[in-house]
């Protein structure tokens, strides 16, 4: 799928767990809800890290540009270095590390030490690389038409802002896991989640996606999972932008408002 499609499917996959934990009786602070749906649609652009033509190397200029390359070349030597017999030869590494729930699991889990243990700082980092992701994948027309700079400073006035917000007692900076030191440590789980719905999306593609690796699935180890293929589209095709786009924004409002007890 394409970055506004990713960033939706992210923010309204957020707000669904918003509303299962309404349901449950572990209700989130509404901080909680709005920052998780904004880490989260701006984390799920994150595994197109691998593509250097992807919404998220332009995020940062020459530096989001430069790491893609990195990446890119990581996810291929692993490729490489991992592939069976049956796997195919490739010229790339897009859609393979940073396309498994393996890297999703450790993206998260590093970004919520770095939240705990590197303080306020680390927390203001986390919130402004994801609300800059944020608002290049859910308003990325405006985004495109913007400086950089502009963006970025909304992106840090907002981190400042939502970091206040949160810090206020009974917010949520301290929301799910309460034991002590252990503020912000769910700030992993819409990370994890973002990454695993960009995923989820690109498994709906023509091309699949490689989500279990490092998983076997018969003889292949980078099996591309997916519907049938009669069911898949291409990237950026009417069905991703006249009825899942739509499907998100319905669901995400009846998770918002259910998670706010609305109804």
């Amino acid at each position: 799928m394409m970055g506004p499609a990713h960033s939706l499917s992210g923010a309204a996959a957020w707000l669904g767990v918003g509303a299962a934990a309404a349901a449950f009786d572990h209700p989130m602070p509404w901080p909680v809800l709005v920052v998780g749906a904004l880490i989260c649609a701006g984390a799920a652009l994150a595994p197109d890290l691998d593509h250097k033509s992807a919404t998220i190397s332009r995020a940062f200029g020459p530096v989001s540009r430069t790491l893609c390359e990195v990446v890119d070349k990581l996810s291929y030597a692993v490729y490489k270095a991992t592939r069976s017999s049956a796997d195919p030869r490739r010229s790339g590494g897009h859609r393979t590390l940073t396309h498994t729930w393996l890297w999703a699991v450790l993206i998260g889990a590093g970004t919520s030490v770095a939240a705990v243990t590197g303080g306020r700082w680390a927390v203001l980092a986390i919130l402004f690389v994801h609300l800059v992701l944020a608002v290049e994948g859910l308003l990325w027309r405006a985004a495109r038409m913007s400086s950089d700079v502009l963006v970025w400073l909304l992106g840090a006035a907002g981190a400042w802002i939502l970091a206040g917000v949160l810090d206020q007692p009974g917010n949520g900076s301290d929301w799910f896991l309460t034991g002590p030191a252990q503020d912000y440590l769910w700030l992993g789980l819409p990370i994890v989640l973002g990454a695993l719905v960009h995923d989820l999306g690109d498994a709906l593609t023509v091309s699949g996606c490689p989500v279990l690796w490092p998983i076997p699935i018969g003889r292949r180890r980078w099996y591309p999972i997916g519907p049938p293929k009669g069911m898949r589209f291409r990237a950026g095709s009417w069905v991703e932008l006249k009825v899942l786009m739509p499907v998100f924004m319905i669901l995400g409002g009846i998770g918002g408002a259910s998670a706010l007890g609305v109804f």
